[in-house]
């Protein structure tokens, strides 16, 4: 009696649910007709209002050109009821359920192929419950104002394949051929990958995508579209893919630009979530095509080392625009954008605000302190052991300016102590990093992971004289009719001063100064033999890490090369990264006017010795140093280390 009681009450529950649902889709059936012609399209500009991608409409393809073995593996695998039910598969829904209450995971998924369709007509892929309610309405009004073959070709026209979108733009893309004319060996590949485009895409794991193509092959034969031997002969083929023989024009780093734009585009409230609403976007970036393309044959050229991988950003520091970046050697093998996503040990390119920090707080470019084998002892008997690169000290003292030259850490750790731990954090955040709230000894050498673009928000405060700007990709959104729906306004902050952003940027000049070749040679010497014009340098070095960042008026590049594993780095890694940093910036500056900051009124230079710091004398070394007028050196100056009293000098 009870199990009829049950049994009841679902058959109730299916019928209400079935009557619920016939109702919604004749209310649907009654509303205008949905739109879907380009749907989903995007056309991204670069700087000079030039298309560079997207999907254009002469790549959309009609569904009777699309090959019979592309549209049988994709319905076979994705939704093999496809013209059976109504948008929504309710028995594979209710086994999905069950299946995946049982394992107590999510074993199993049960959206349709217009289901999946409708998540292509929006731009995010939250996962809300009104942002789904908004889907499952879609799809109803899709199955209710189209046929099935419509709905098939809307989304085999807007699928993913990889960072590619659409089968006739994949099938060029990995086959060189139309879609039209593809194998079974090459349709149930690229069938494969939309499930999880960074696992099954055969440039990236082509291991994985072959367990993909057998599945899809099964599938296929239990579904009656091929026999047992057609499928094997289909696993057993050998391809090639074209986009690995891709000449040496192309740029296979500019993608990662591409995937920073769209991330970018999400965030963009005043953009209508759907592409319903907009008919297509046209995105205007601030991609410098030509500063791409150097950016790509610099690290092609200097960064010879298969295995490491590489982040690079170019971008006009004045307003933020970003005009070139990389987030990998290479995109068709690894799609993580580590210029946007990876947060890393920084290493010494943080120095320059621990200097700009001890500038505002007093230091000239004449401060000195010993640099020599130190222990810092701190409560509770810790301590703290710095070393200089390969182990050597000048044991003497030594000027800011021949610290930031030879990148001294014990000068570091000595200032950051002076200053007060939390000092350097607080002017981190003040630039834009604010990531950091580490205060210990060892935030003065780097050691706190930061992302590459919050590095390059507070580099740019220095190389446009003080303002805070954020680094941005998008210039404008338009609909495809033309009508701007956002426009970025650059909204500078004054978060530093100006004379002592120009005192900073001369002593940033002396990593790469000859005067400074003295018991030790400045850390970006090596490429000064290469640098038509002056600019301010500051490189970076861990155990796992090389980092590098310059600018001048016009331009600031930033670059990091590692292994995805933290496998050390060595010393080439560390010449090759520098090579790479300056071939973009002579090469991007090359036939502009040479520029650099005009000293300010406030501000005065004085010929010093590069290492003491103190004023040169006839017949010796000098270099021009730059002091806030007043603060020049005078006979009186003297080290700072006894004003530290946590010191302990190893004997």
């Amino acid at each position: 009696m009870k199990k009829h009681k049950i049994l009841l009450f679902l058959i109730i529950i299916i019928l209400f649910a079935l009557c619920t649902y016939i109702g919604i889709y004749v209310y649907a059936k009654i509303t205008p007709k949905l739109s879907i012609d380009g749907a989903n399209g995007y056309y991204l500009y670069d700087s000079k209002n030039e298309l560079y991608t997207g999907t254009a409409s002469e790549d959309w393809i009609s569904l009777n050109k699309i090959s019979p073995n592309l549209i049988n593996a994709t319905i076979s695998t994705e939704d093999k009821n496809f013209y059976k039910h109504q948008g929504f598969d309710f028995l594979r829904i209710i086994k999905a359920m069950f299946i995946n209450l049982k394992s107590g995971k999510k074993l199993q998924g049960a959206s349709t192929i217009t289901q999946q369709y409708s998540k292509n007509l929006f731009l995010d892929f939250d996962k809300t419950w009104k942002r789904k309610i908004k889907e499952a309405w879609l799809t109803v009004r899709l199955e209710a104002h189209y046929d099935k073959d419509e709905i098939l070709e809307g989304y085999l026209n807007t699928i993913n394949y990889g960072g590619i979108f659409g089968i006739e733009n994949a099938a060029k893309y990995y086959f060189g051929k139309s879609s039209n004319d593809l194998s079974l060996a090459e349709a149930t590949i690229l069938a494969g990958i939309p499930k999880n485009p960074s696992l099954y895409s055969p440039l990236i794991n082509e291991k994985q995508a072959k367990k993909r193509q057998k599945l899809i092959l099964t599938s296929m034969v239990e579904n009656n579209y091929i026999t047992l031997d057609e499928a094997q002969k289909a696993y057993d083929t050998t391809l090639t893919y074209k986009a690995e023989e891709e000449d040496e024009e192309n740029l296979k780093m500019m993608r990662y630009y591409q995937d920073a734009v769209m991330d970018e585009l999400e965030q963009i409230d005043s953009i209508p979530a759907s592409f319903l609403d907009t008919g297509g976007l046209k995105i205007y970036t601030n991609l410098d095509t030509n500063i791409q393309k150097i950016l790509e044959d610099s690290a092609n050229k200097n960064i010879n080392n298969s295995d490491i991988q590489l982040a690079g950003v170019v971008m006009n520091p004045q307003n933020g625009k970003v005009l070139a970046l990389t987030g990998g050697k290479d995109y068709n093998k690894s799609q993580y954008n580590r210029a946007t996503k990876a947060t890393r040990q920084v290493g010494s390119t943080i120095k320059p605000f621990l200097y700009y920090s001890a500038l505002e707080n007093g230091f000239t470019a004449s401060t000195t302190f010993t640099s020599e084998k130190t222990t810092f002892t701190f409560e509770n008997d810790k301590t703290y052991t710095p070393k200089n690169y390969n182990d050597e000290y000048p044991n003497k003292p030594i000027s800011m300016a021949a610290a930031i030259a030879y990148s001294d850490n014990v000068y570091a750790v000595k200032t950051h102590l002076f200053l007060g731990e939390n000092n350097l954090s607080n002017m981190l955040k003040r630039v834009g990093i604010k990531s950091v709230n580490n205060e210990l000894p060892s935030l003065a050498l780097g050691a706190e992971e930061i992302n590459m673009m919050e590095m390059m928000k507070a580099y740019a405060a220095l190389a446009n004289e003080g303002y805070k700007v954020k680094p941005y990709f998008i210039s404008k959104v338009a609909d495809m009719q033309g009508n701007v729906l956002y426009e970025y306004k650059p909204n500078p902050e004054n978060v530093l001063n100006k004379n002592t952003v120009y005192v900073l940027n001369e002593l940033l000049t002396t990593t790469s100064a000859k005067e400074f070749v003295d018991y030790n040679t400045p850390t970006c010497y090596s490429i000064s033999p290469k640098m038509t014009r002056k600019y301010a340098i500051k490189s970076g070095t861990t155990d796992t890490d090389n980092l590098i960042f310059g600018y001048n008026k016009d331009l600031l590049v930033g670059l990091w090369t590692g292994y995805d594993d933290n496998k050390a780095v060595d010393s080439s890694d560390s010449s090759n990264i520098k090579n790479t940093w300056v071939d973009i910036m002579e090469k991007s500056l090359e036939g502009k006017k040479d520029t650099w900051y005009k000293t300010p009124n406030n501000v005065v230079g004085v010929a010093i010795d590069p290492i003491s710091g103190e004023v040169a004398k006839d017949g010796n070394k000098a270099k021009v140093l730059y002091y806030i007028k007043g603060t020049e050196p005078t006979n009186d100056d003297y080290a700072l280390d006894d004003v530290i009293p946590t010191v302990k000098t190893e004997e």
